[in-house]
């Protein structure tokens, strides 16, 4: 294990913090840390500790340096000079530095993103790549980008789609061999909203899967009224399914998420894609593979499904590999 065959993989998004220690030729994990320290809480620590503006980014290496003194327990070995690729949140305004957005399009090789190299000092021993994100004229996105470019599209002049679902669903248009067109959703967020903090959170219960009794019966059916109606009156329908006992508080929950994820969809039926590579945590997938099937979406163009760990880990290593030989050393 040396800084030639591994590199430290960074996703630091707002609420939570990864970092993987990952070998280069096979992208075998070899040691993982997490916590809940993202950008928004290293944020208001940094607020919190007055320290002048230009040791901003050593405070939030220093929590990356916490971390991988943990990998290095876990492995065994000084990781010194092993190159840490940070993507995600962390060149946002709450990130280490604040990095433009790319503007639209974007190489899908991820040639083209815009990055910024820090170099290696006594206290933190490895150079650093921090990606930043992408912009259209109205929408952008921080991390995402990564696992697009993980995902190895093809050149091809056909309009290829790449659907991230999660708290902002991010929608991506791909054509020869670039990222084109930008939409996100807040279905995740929304979900949460409706489930937790409105009068429909007494009518849901979270828990069981999809596969489970009538979960998918439920979660179709509410895909299938997503595009008969408006969200705004089906969402009530939730709370009249538990008041009238039409279904269980689980069953409600598949209920509502299908209601939300047939209402992202819905625009998908008017201007179907050639392929969707559909990509995020296995949960979020299985649940958009399936309203996909119902809508018919899945059966007039192929739909391939990749883990969000998969395409950061192998989009991360697309664009440190076209910086390594640029890295600063001590």
């Amino acid at each position: 294990m040396t800084p030639s065959t591994t590199f430290l993989s960074c996703d630091w998004g707002t609420t939570a913090f990864r970092l993987r220690l990952v070998e280069r030729e096979t992208l075998k994990i070899l040691a993982e840390e997490s916590s809940k320290e993202g950008n928004a809480a290293t944020a208001e620590a940094w607020q919190q500790a007055g320290q002048p503006a230009k040791q901003r980014v050593a405070f939030y290496l220093a929590v990356v340096r916490q971390h991988i003194q943990q990998l290095e327990a876990a492995v065994g070995t000084a990781l010194a000079g092993v190159p840490v690729v940070i993507s995600g949140m962390a060149s946002s305004t709450i990130g280490m530095a604040e990095l433009p957005y790319k503007p639209l399009p974007f190489a899908v090789d991820g040639s083209d993103l815009l990055t910024k190299t820090i170099a290696p000092t006594a206290d933190f021993p490895h150079p650093v790549l921090l990606i930043s994100g992408v912009q259209s004229d109205d929408d952008v996105m921080r991390g995402e980008e990564v696992q697009l470019v993980g995902c190895g599209f093809e050149n091809t002049p056909e309009e290829q789609l790449f659907l991230h679902p999660g708290t902002h669903a991010k929608h991506v248009t791909v054509q020869n061999g670039q990222a084109t067109a930008l939409k996100t959703y807040m279905t995740g967020e929304f979900f949460a909203l409706l489930s937790t903090k409105s009068i429909l959170a007494a009518s849901v219960e979270e828990g069981g899967k999809l596969a489970e009794g009538r979960h998918q019966q439920w979660f179709a059916q509410g895909v299938l009224e997503s595009q008969q109606a408006n969200l705004l009156h089906n969402a009530f329908l939730v709370r009249t399914n538990d008041l009238f006992r039409k279904n269980s508080k689980p069953e409600n929950y598949f209920y509502l998420s299908g209601l939300l994820i047939g209402g992202e969809c819905h625009e998908l039926l008017g201007h179907l894609p050639a392929g969707i590579v559909l990509a995020g945590e296995p949960a979020l997938v299985e649940l958009y593979g399936a309203a996909l099937r119902v809508l018919g979406i899945a059966h007039k163009c192929p739909v391939t499904t990749k883990t969000a760990q998969e395409v950061t880990l192998n989009g991360q290593w697309v664009v440190l590999k076209q910086h390594l030989g640029t890295l600063p050393t001590m």
